[in-house]
């Protein structure tokens, strides 16, 4: 008589329990960075706070300075999907807007929601940069990252001739990052007490004012 066959996990039963494992871990680092600060943060301190071994935590996520990246990551995206920011849905939809301020408003939006959420984290990985050379790539690469999506916001804005006369793409891309970083946000909305669409309005508002031309009208 044949043995009866033992029902196998699947493959996709697999995946998301790795998936959830390696979301809680990452989401346990990310709490204690912002609280604690990454120096002062250990792996150990990571896998008690996410249940699971320290060789887990390598196992499914790695290093601590790749369990920053990853928060990171996943705060400005909002996920742990592994899809780009620039190919996201809404930032397609904002960037297709045919007028030129409809795009800076969806942008200036898009903005605070993704410094609510990654602000702290930045902060931290800016502040771990000088003592820490794989945190200081970490965060060089993240100001690249940036400086290239807002050069690519720019283009859209030149495409529609909307940039004041003289006004450069690579310029326009430097008053977006600067405008646009998170420290910004932190300054307004977490120190001064702005409610979050209020500084949207405000970024928004100045991003027209400083970039586009008072007689551009939409195509």
């Amino acid at each position: 008589m044949s043995q009866p066959v033992k029902k196998p996990y699947t493959s996709e039963l697999r995946a998301a329990q790795a998936r959830a494992t390696r979301r809680a871990i990452v989401d346990a680092a990310a709490g204690l960075f912002i609280e604690h600060g990454y120096g002062a943060t250990t792996v150990d301190a990571i896998a008690t706070a996410a249940g699971v071994s320290r060789k887990t935590v390598f196992a499914s996520v790695g290093s601590k300075a790749q369990a920053l990246k990853l928060a990171i990551d996943w705060a400005i995206v909002g996920d742990d999907e592994p899809v780009p920011l620039l190919d996201r849905p809404h930032v397609q939809a904002g960037r297709a807007e045919p007028d030129a301020r409809a795009i800076l408003a969806s942008y200036a939006h898009d903005n605070g929601a993704i410094a609510a959420r990654a602000a702290q984290l930045i902060a931290v990985s800016e502040a771990a940069a000088g003592s820490d050379a794989e945190i200081r790539a970490l965060t060089a690469d993240g100001h690249a990252q940036r400086l290239a999506g807002m050069r690519s916001l720019a283009g859209v804005l030149a495409a529609r001739g909307a940039l004041k006369p003289g006004l450069t793409v690579a310029e326009a891309a430097d008053v977006l990052w600067l405008l646009g970083a998170p420290g910004v946000y932190q300054r307004f909305v977490t120190e001064q007490g702005w409610p979050a669409d209020r500084f949207a309005a405000w970024l928004a508002d100045a991003l027209v004012t400083l970039l586009v031309d008072p007689g551009y009208r939409p195509g």
